[in-house]
């Protein structure tokens, strides 16, 4: 699956599949100019600085350890193909939509488990396993996946039922949402 975002002055074009992220700059030639490669980072969290205050969650651990063993079995080139499959099947689990403290609280477990993982827990880990610890209890949220331009800067986040975001700045809100996964209910 592949999605592209036109911001008029640059192109964003995703690859669900591998993970590969191109930016186009168009030109009045015939070809594009190759834009500087977009960030998977952010700089919206102060990831690693504080200590989370979520109360500990064994549960929010296991899904954080589950999308890590997720994104790390198999072929590195479709680990996003396989974390993305994770997360439409576990949104489709889903019987009833998470409220927004639930979906809050969700977030803030999954950021206190991340404290002590050794891998990379970025918004994209975090996302994922929030929808994995909510489908445990059969609550629904929306996984979105979007782009912000100036720089290129992709993102990843929850929103409950009505579209809002859970646990996130008001920064989120210029991103661009490129995929959605879970319908809400």
């Amino acid at each position: 699956m592949e999605r592209t975002v036109d911001f008029g002055h640059v192109r964003v074009h995703i690859d669900y599949r591998t993970g590969r992220v191109r930016c186009l700059i168009p030109t009045t030639a015939t070809t594009a100019t190759t834009a500087p490669t977009a960030s998977w980072g952010s700089s919206e969290h102060p990831a690693g600085l504080t200590v989370p205050s979520a109360p500990w969650s064994p549960a929010a651990a296991l899904a954080l350890t589950t999308v890590l063993a997720i994104r790390k079995a198999g072929d590195p080139g479709t680990s996003m193909q396989r974390l993305t499959a994770a997360v439409r099947t576990a949104a489709a689990a889903c019987t009833t939509a998470a409220t927004h403290d639930q979906a809050v609280a969700a977030v803030q477990a999954v950021r206190r488990a991340a404290w002590f993982s050794p891998a990379r827990t970025a918004c994209l880990e975090e996302s994922a396993a929030a929808v994995l610890l909510l489908a445990m209890r059969r609550r629904s949220v929306t996984w979105c996946h979007g782009v912000a331009p100036d720089p290129v800067r992709l993102h990843a986040w929850i929103t409950t039922h009505d579209g809002t975001p859970a646990a996130e700045p008001a920064s989120t809100l210029a991103y661009t949402t490129a995929l959605t996964i879970g319908v809400p209910q």
